[in-house]
């Protein structure tokens, strides 16, 4: 058994073991932390998702798969989904804050706060990309590209067989590189970061 396997505190934190559950997240919550705050926009919305997370892999214990005998690559995709969706609904709350008519005046400090992240969220193409494939392209592309797993590895935690996710991978890599452009430094990246065989 390597050093990295979790398996014994995994079976002991599914059998309601809070000194375990402690053991993984204390673990696993840097990194788990790193992956949401690299897709949302704000700190306290990359903690929220990180919370989550955690609260999903104890209430889903009974079905949650260890890959190489670790939880992590469970909590990646599901900070992932939690990030992909708070984002979403910030967007929509803020292009419903922008559409409300204003009057007249300078604008205020929330006005010019929102007005500051629409830019930046609007100027990151690749975020914007991303937000329409599919919630397992996106997972499948960040699992290999950025979190480095192999597709044989990530497949069944979005719950996919290897071929089909290699095809998958291909498709959504295509479609990057459509709406991105050839040129695009990020979607070169995204084509040659990981495993696609």
């Amino acid at each position: 058994m390597s050093e990295n396997d979790e398996s014994d505190i995994w079976r002991r934190a599914c059998f309601e073991d809070g000194s375990a559950f402690s053991e993984l997240f204390r673990r696993h919550r840097d990194s788990v932390y790193r992956r949401a705050a690299a897709l949302v926009d704000r700190r306290h919305d990359a903690e929220d998702a990180t919370a989550i997370a955690f609260f999903e892999l104890w209430r889903r214990r009974r079905s949650v798969t260890l890959v190489d005998g670790s939880v992590l690559p469970w909590l990646l995709v599901a900070v992932a989904n939690t990030a992909r969706n708070q984002r979403r609904s910030g967007l929509r709350y803020r292009r419903l804050l922008a559409a409300m008519p204003r009057e007249d005046e300078a604008p205020d400090a929330e006005q010019e706060a929102v007005s500051a992240i629409e830019a930046e969220v609007l100027g990151i193409r690749l975020r914007e990309a991303l937000a329409q494939l599919d919630a397992k392209d996106a997972a499948l592309l960040t699992l290999t590209a950025v979190d480095g797993l192999s597709v044989a590895d990530a497949a069944p935690l979005l719950g996919l067989r290897p071929g089909a996710a290699r095809t998958r991978l291909m498709r959504a890599r295509r479609r990057l590189q459509t709406d991105l452009g050839t040129g695009s430094p990020h979607v070169a990246w995204f084509l040659t970061e990981g495993e696609t065989a």
